[in-house]
């Protein structure tokens, strides 16, 4: 079997960082832009074959960064520094999305999938999210309220309506995601979006809308019927 071509054996017009100058990030695969990150390989493997051969390992790049560094190290070529280096990245992504949450502002469904998307996508465990908004619809705060699956006696309007009335907010989105990739609601989110809908009412907070994530696909309660 031939030996993987190293990047310094390759033409130099094609190597992933002469590439990225002249032709700009975007021009650039997942896997020259993870060498990239990488920097460099281990004996007799290119960071380029790392990184295609980490990519095709982990189905693409959204599994590769859900790894924890425990759980990267002990994957081939990948030490302390690498990991590190691909969890930072990781924490960048969701922190670039969630500097970008306040100047949006929420008018329909697809609004909060554009806000929360990324966010939700790097997540292996369920997280039940509260949007705040103001009178303008434009997001106030958000907070990840609970963790692990939807129970109705736990997500509890109380911890929900603490939070949105100390921010003064006008109104409230609430979220979730369901990391089997199926948005299709249970039986347990239209119990907890019911009751926070009835809470709402009576404190004067309107919950405008509860919103399952899946893998790139989201379900509007509002738009079934069910806020």
């Amino acid at each position: 079997m031939p030996k993987p071509l190293l990047i310094k054996d390759m033409a130099e017009q094609e190597r992933p960082r002469e590439r990225m100058l002249r032709l700009g990030p975007q021009a650039l695969s997942n896997a020259e832009l993870l060498a990239i990150i990488l920097a460099t390989g281990v004996r007799g493997e290119s960071a380029l074959h790392l990184a295609d051969r980490l990519l095709t390992r982990f189905g693409d790049v959204r599994g590769l960064l859900e790894l924890s560094t425990d759980e990267l190290q002990m994957e081939p070529g990948i030490g302390v520094a690498k990991a590190c280096q691909l969890a930072a990245i990781s924490e960048f992504a969701v922190r670039i999305a969630e500097s970008r949450m306040y100047d949006a502002t929420i008018r329909q469904p697809e609004d909060l999938a554009a806000v929360l998307m990324p966010y939700f996508q790097q997540l292996a465990h369920e997280e039940f999210v509260v949007v705040l908004l103001d009178t303008k619809n434009k997001i106030v705060s958000r907070r990840t309220i609970f963790r692990g699956s939807l129970n109705a006696s736990i997500v509890h309007p109380r911890e929900v309506f603490k939070y949105a009335i100390r921010h003064s907010a006008a109104a409230l989105l609430a979220a979730h995601n369901h990391p089997s990739g199926d948005p299709t609601p249970s039986r347990e989110d239209i119990e907890v979006t019911r009751r926070l809908v009835e809470a709402g009412k009576i404190i004067g907070i309107e919950v405008l809308d509860h919103v399952v994530f899946g893998d790139g696909k989201t379900i509007s309660m509002k738009e079934k019927g069910l806020v």
